[in-house]
C-alpha cells in the first residue's frame, strides 16, 4: 500500500482543497454557532453550489463538499453575505478554536471566545492545524479534542494548559487570552519542521514551570442526543447533515439557533426534541460510536468505499468501529476498538488502535467482514 499524502493543512473557505469530488470548502463557526438565517443560508448554498450535504468535522467546523472551481468566487460572496466568511484570509487560518457547546450567552466561555477571536491578529506565526479549546463550563467537555493551548476549568480555577501537559497555570478571566498569547509565543520560539505540535514540543523541550502546577478539573460526562437546557442535541451518522433535511428539521423545531461540536452533535437552541430519520436521535444507536470518512470515490485517496460498509458493520461491533479509506484516518486521530483501512480495494484490520497502526489481518474483502465475529 503507498503511503497516503499528509496534506498539513486544513481546507478554509478562502483557501479550499480538491477533493475526488470537487473543492471542499471550509465554514468555522463563530463561537460555534449559527443563527437560524445563517444555518439555513448555508443548507440552501450546499444545495445551490455543492453535492447537497453539510460535513460537520472532528473540529467543528462545516464543509460543503462538490464545489466546482468555476462557482468558487460566487460562493465566497454568499457566504459573505451571510457573515460567514473572515475578509482577511490570514485571520480565517488562524480561527481554530474549540468552544464548549453548552455556553449561555454572555457567560465565561462565550466572553473568552469573544475576545480570543477579536485578538486571533496578536498571534504569532503558527502551524496550520493549531489550534484553541475554550473548555470553561462548569465540566470540561473538550478533554479527549485536538487543541493545543486550552483554557478550561481547574481544581483552583480558571487554568490555561499546554496541550501534553498533565497541568497548567491559574489565571484571571482579565488576563487570560495575554498570557495565551504569550504562550502560543513560546511555542513559535521552539517549534521546529518535525515538532509542529504542542503536545510534540512540550515533549522535547521542557515547558517553564511557571506554565505548570494546577491541575485541570475531572471531564463531564459526553454529551448524547437528548432535549437539554438549551434545546436539543441530535446526531449526525458519519457528521454528515443532508442539506434539505437539516433545514427542514431547524423549521420543524422552532430552532432559533445552530451549535456545533466536535462529536458528530449539533445542538439546535430552543428546539424541540422530535422525530428525525436522517439523523441520529439515541445516543445508544452505534452510529455515534462509528467513524467513517467520505472514502472512494470522494477522496482520491481512498482505497475503498467506506459508509456502506461503515453501517453494515456497526450493529456487529462491540465498542468503536473505524472505516478510513486510506492510511491517515481523518475521520479518527484516536484508537478505535475496531480500525478497517482500505488498501487496494479491500481491507486490513487493526484491532484496538489506530489507522496507521500494524494490521493483523491483511486483505480482507466486504463479504469476510460481514461474516466476521468482531465480539
Amino acid at each position: 500500500m503507498s503511503a497516503p499524502v499528509v496534506q498539513g493543512w486544513c481546507p478554509g473557505a478562502h483557501r479550499p482543497m480538491m477533493s475526488g469530488d470537487g473543492l471542499v470548502v471550509r465554514v468555522r463557526p463563530r463561537l460555534a454557532r449559527l443563527d437560524k438565517a445563517q444555518a439555513l443560508g448555508l443548507c440552501a448554498l450546499a444545495e445551490r453550489f455543492g453535492n447537497g450535504t453539510i460535513d460537520l468535522t472532528n473540529r467543528a467546523n462545516l464543509q460543503l463538499r462538490g464545489i466546482r472551481e468555476v462557482d468558487h468566487q460566487q460562493l465566497l460572496a454568499e457566504l459573505a453575505a451571510l457573515d460567514l466568511l473572515d475578509a482577511e484570509p490570514g485571520i480565517e487560518v488562524r480561527r481554530n478554536i474549540l468552544v464548549s457547546p453548552l455556553y449561555e450567552p454572555g457567560d465565561r466561555t462565550a466572553r473568552l471566545a469573544q475576545e480570543l477571536t477579536d485578538r486571533l491578529g496578536e498571534l504569532p506565526a503558527l502551524p496550520a492545524k493549531f489550534g484553541f479549546a475554550i473548555d470553561t463550563g462548569p465540566t470540561r467537555l473538550l478533554v479527549e479534542d485536538s487543541a493545543d493551548i486550552r483554557l478550561e476549568t481547574g481544581v483552583d480555577g480558571l487554568t490555561l494548559r499546554a496541550d501534553g501537559c498533565e497541568t497548567g497555570r491559574v489565571v484571571t478571566e482579565g488576563e487570560a487570552i495575554n498570557q495565551l498569547v504569550t504562550l502560543a509565543g513560546w511555542f513559535a520560539k521552539n517549534q521546529t519542521a518535525e515538532a509542529r505540535r504542542m503536545a510534540r514540543v512540550v515533549a522535547e523541550k521542557t515547558l517553564p514551570p511557571e506554565w505548570q502546577g494546577s491541575a485541570p478539573d475531572a471531564a463531564g460526562d459526553a454529551l448524547q442526543p437528548r432535549p437539554c437546557a438549551l434545546g436539543a442535541l441530535y446526531g449526525a451518522a458519519f457528521g454528515q447533515l443532508p442539506a434539505k433535511g437539516l433545514a427542514n428539521l431547524i423549521k420543524d423545531t422552532g430552532a432559533s439557533a445552530l451549535r456545533v461540536t466536535p462529536w458528530r452533535l449539533f445542538l439546535l437552541e430552543g428546539g424541540a426534541a422530535i422525530p428525525a430519520p436522517a439523523f441520529v436521535t439515541d445516543g445508544t444507536d452505534p452510529l455515534m460510536t462509528t467513524d467513517a470518512c467520505p472514502g472512494a470515490p470522494f477522496c482520491p485517496q481512498a482505497q475503498v468505499e467506506t459508509r456502506q460498509i461503515a453501517r453494515a458493520l456497526a450493529p456487529r461491533v462491540t465498542g468503536s468501529l473505524h472505516v478510513s479509506g486510506c492510511g491517515k484516518g481523518c475521520a479518527r486521530m484516536g484508537p478505535a476498538d475496531v480500525t478497517l483501512i482500505g488498501n487496494a480495494g479491500r481491507f486490513d484490520l487493526v484491532k484496538r488502535g489506530r489507522a496507521g497502526d500494524e494490521p493483523c489481518q491483511h486483505g480482507l474483502t466486504e463479504e469476510t467482514l460481514m461474516n466476521m465475529d468482531f465480539t
